[in-house]
């Protein structure tokens, strides 16, 4: 049977809900946490009815009961309750509801999101109640929950006399948006988290880092719209305001925003800054965690930057400060005994860097490794001592790490981090 759907707004309806058990609950529920006035008729109610504050009649239901009802909800499973109904309705006119038996009924119930005076409703005609609900919870994930705030907001504006479309509609689309800062980890897709991988499937628009792989690319579906952000050092770039006002922009139209960023959001990834400039602006905000290659860049490469034995400390520093300076503060780290030091961003330092340790002192033999692209296919691992450094980093590929401690010589006894390829497993060395 073909249903015509048209959601609808009822004022001050008789309705009369037939039936005391779990069915009738649901909908008594519904129509009480909606201030909608009914009453109830039926032989026995169970315990949980003690919450539903309206009119309960306790009788056997008769034809009689719904005289002064135009909307009548029949809870009760009974096929003698729904034939009568059906035939007193050839004298009697009133909507009928049978619920779970939608060939009978006048309407539906929908599935309701209900944000206090705001309400969506999601109805499938009868279909299916399942597929309404889910769909139904699936917008609920969606929507914020302070939409009732701006609702109850609104309408005191409404009730003031004040009627401003233009601005309702940029508070609304500016609560609606939402940016998530995703790590997208060092480029392997299989490293992505399923939340990562589902927020870049869901995007409207897509901001992406110069350091996001290929890979990570082609997940992006095709028609959602991407915009390249990525700093590249030595070539033109976008600056951090103007990323931060694009991302502000395209948040306040509404839209869903994935800011793609390479390894972790918060480790050297300025994510903190985007997240605070959004939040300032009251925009949503959230951020999921990627692996960065300070982690994945030793493990790859068959370093543990923590193994027992070698190390009781690990330092996660940058080599590069604001203005293209150098960061030496940290070099004091490669005196200290059984730690690992690990250096993003350092290098085209590397001149610079073993020029500083050397004059304080540190060993020139001590272990160190390059690595270069972590867990891409086209990873390189170099291995070296402090000395030989700026040789070894002369011809390393960008991005790449420097590990520092004896954890380097770990190299040649754990295993590396294998990538799968489309066609065959290719081990990295």
């Amino acid at each position: 049977m073909k249903y015509t759907t048209l959601p609808i707004v009822l004022k001050n309806q008789k309705i009369i809900l037939i039936g005391g058990g779990k069915v009738a609950l649901q909908k008594a529920e519904v129509m009480q946490r909606n201030s909608v006035k009914f009453s109830c008729v039926s032989s026995e109610y169970i315990k949980e009815f003690e919450n539903i504050k309206v009119s309960k009649t306790q009788k056997y239901f008769e034809i009689e009961d719904i005289e002064s009802y135009s909307i009548v909800v029949d809870a009760t499973g009974s096929k003698d309750v729904m034939n009568r109904l059906l035939a007193h309705k050839h004298k009697k006119n009133f909507l009928y509801n049978c619920v779970d038996v939608p060939e009978v009924c006048d309407f539906f119930f929908a599935a309701l999101i209900e944000y206090g005076a705001l309400k969506v409703a999601v109805s499938s005609a009868g279909a299916s109640p399942t597929l309404a609900k889910s769909v139904r919870d699936k917008i609920k994930r969606v929507l914020p929950k302070e939409l009732e705030n701006l609702n109850t907001e609104l309408k005191n504006e409404r009730d003031s006399g004040i009627i401003d479309i233009k601005k309702a509609k940029q508070k609304a689309n500016k609560m609606l948006g939402k940016v998530t800062l995703v790590g997208c980890g060092t480029g392997d897709v299989d490293l992505l988290t399923i939340k990562a991988y589902k927020t870049i499937q869901e995007a409207d628009v897509v901001f992406i880092d110069h350091l996001i792989s290929e890979e990570i690319k082609e997940i992006i579906p095709k028609d959602t719209m991407k915009i390249n952000v990525g700093k590249e050092k030595g070539s033109h770039s976008v600056k951090q305001e103007k990323i931060n006002e694009m991302l502000i922009d395209y948040a306040s139209k509404g839209l869903t925003v994935a800011r793609l960023k390479a390894g972790d959001p918060y480790i050297f990834g300025r994510g903190a800054e985007e997240a605070q400039a959004l939040i300032k602006e009251q925009i949503r905000v959230d951020v999921i965690p990627g692996i960065s290659s300070a982690i994945a860049g030793p493990l790859s490469a068959g370093i543990a930057p923590t193994a027992r034995g070698y190390a009781t400390n690990l330092s996660i520093v940058s080599a590069h400060l604001a203005g293209n300076r150098i960061n030496t503060q940290w070099i004091d780290l490669l005196k200290i005994k059984n730690h690992t030091t690990i250096v993003l961003m350092g290098l085209s330092r590397a001149d610079e860097i073993v020029e500083y340790a050397l004059k304080e002192g540190i060993d020139e033999n001590m272990p160190t490794a390059i690595i270069s692209n972590a867990s891409r296919p086209n990873q390189s691992r170099v291995i070296t001592t402090l000395k030989d450094l700026p040789k070894a980093a002369l011809d390393a590929p960008r991005p790449g790490i420097i590990v520092f401690g004896d954890v380097v010589n770990l190299h040649s006894v754990l295993p590396q981090y294998e990538i799968k390829m489309e066609n065959e497993n290719a081990k990295i060395a």
